[in-house]
């Protein structure tokens, strides 16, 4: 539950390693969380680093093992999240795996595989989330998505359309549960600067780990539903979805 100043108490990470999904679970800890849950693949939270930081801030810190190519482990996971926390206050699905579009075409084995943990895993877990969320009768799912479902790019259209599915998704969860007293928020962040892009050529509006987090912060402080970060994304692609096919497949990958 909330602690009595009304700040954020609980958080769930799923994905212990994710810059982004850290960065939030850090600002919330700095503004009062004390109960902290990361569920990462076993070994994925061999460098305690991260738990070492959030004890240093004041959390109690609590580690699970998750795998997001497990579905059929997925409700377990958030029950057993909440046994060791009480109620979640802030749900943070923050896996995926960003791929190849050429590693794709040779291989549609492993595109299947991937766009099973980038829209599959987060269905699977954003729905076992929901229930316990409603059954709380309060909470926030935070969904990671990106502009790059928003118009989907032949440059990574096999992890673009995955993000599409996600963001479709988010969108359609969030409705189920209006009245409920849980939300869901839908981030979409530009290119994201960091590990998971290491040796790519930033895109234009670029952002940080610490940017998204920033914007999440904000979101869940003003019960925004949707996200844009940087901002200006959003007029962008408001121009963007209209640009006819032909010019849209010769932008520059």
């Amino acid at each position: 539950m909330r602690n009595a100043l009304g700040s954020v108490d609980t958080v769930l990470l799923l994905g212990g390693r994710s810059e982004i999904g850290l960065a939030i679970v850090e600002r919330l800890v700095r503004r009062g969380a004390r109960q902290v849950v990361l569920a990462a693949r076993p070994g994925e939270n061999g460098a305690s680093a991260p738990v070492e930081d959030l004890e240093r801030l004041g959390a109690e810190v609590h580690v699970l093992e998750f795998d997001a190519a497990r579905p059929e482990t997925h409700a377990a996971l958030i029950e057993e999240a909440a046994a060791k926390v009480g109620d979640l206050d802030v749900v943070i699905p923050a896996f995926g795996v960003l791929g190849s579009q050429a590693v794709y075409d040779a291989d549609p084995v492993a595109a299947a595989r991937d766009v099973a943990v980038n829209f599959g895993g987060h269905v699977s877990i954003g729905l076992a989330a929901a229930r316990r969320l409603r059954e709380q009768g309060h909470g926030t799912l935070v969904v990671l998505s990106s502009v790059a479902g928003v118009r989907v790019r032949k440059a990574n259209f096999v992890y673009g359309s995955a993000k599409a599915g996600l963001d479709g998704f988010a969108q359609g969860l969030a409705d189920a549960l209006h009245g409920s007293g849980a939300r869901v928020v839908v981030v979409r962040p530009g290119f994201v600067i960091g590990r998971m892009t290491r040796g790519m050529t930033p895109a234009p509006m670029s952002v940080t780990a610490a940017e998204v987090a920033d914007g999440v912060m904000e979101a869940l402080d003003t019960r925004k539903v949707t996200v844009w970060v940087p901002a200006r994304l959003r007029l962008a692609f408001a121009v963007m979805r209209l640009l006819p096919r032909p010019i849209w497949r010769r932008l520059p990958r």
